[in-house]
């Protein structure tokens, strides 16, 4: 194991933990199935992404995790809420060394060029990410050119709500409420 593979940070509480490096190709092993298996994996490879010191690859293992096809009752949920909070944290928590690019232009770019499957579900939960962006990163810019040039509106924190609870799970629009929180105190 190279020493850049090594689990050196400390873990995010809001991700499960992990034993050893992984890297996004552990999740080749599932094919096209996006199940509960899958959805748990995911959030075990952004934490040790995270761990061996790199923020934005692990925002980008919450983002599959996001893409599962997950039931209400899953029993992953039980223990791991979809990770709105992880990628808060992880956002707030890395260090200025550590490349995370432009999380509120990426969660825009993932909002509006999402494809199926569950595209809208997908699309609203990446908007509910680019909210949490805009907050803990205010200075960084939106994709002006792709705002002006495709007629994007950016929603509302009422808009991205409300499509949360009519779209996602039982518990999604709280568990992404629950991230905002300390925003709106």
């Amino acid at each position: 194991m190279r020493d850049s593979e090594a689990l050196t940070l400390p873990y995010c509480p809001y991700l499960p933990r992990v034993e050893e490096p992984l890297r996004a190709s552990a999740l080749k092993e599932f094919g096209s199935d996006r199940g509960p298996q899958f959805y748990l994996r995911a959030l075990e490879c952004a934490q040790a992404l995270w761990q061996q010191g790199l923020p934005a690859q692990s925002l980008l293992m919450m983002n599959r995790a996001f893409a599962a096809d997950l039931e209400d009752d899953a029993s992953a949920l039980d223990d791991w809420p979809l990770p709105y909070k992880g990628v808060r944290w992880v956002m707030e928590s890395r260090s200025e060394n550590q490349f995370i690019g432009n999380p509120r232009r990426h969660f825009q770019h993932l909002s509006t060029r999402m494809v199926e499957p569950r595209k809208e579900l997908r699309s609203w939960r990446a908007w509910g990410c680019w909210w949490l962006a805009c907050q803990v990163f205010p200075d960084h810019p939106a994709d002006e050119k792709q705002i002006l040039e495709e007629g994007i509106v950016e929603p509302d924190f009422e808009e991205i709500e409300s499509n949360l609870v009519r779209l996602g799970l039982a518990c999604e629009a709280e568990e992404w409420l629950s991230a905002t929180l300390p925003f709106r105190e």
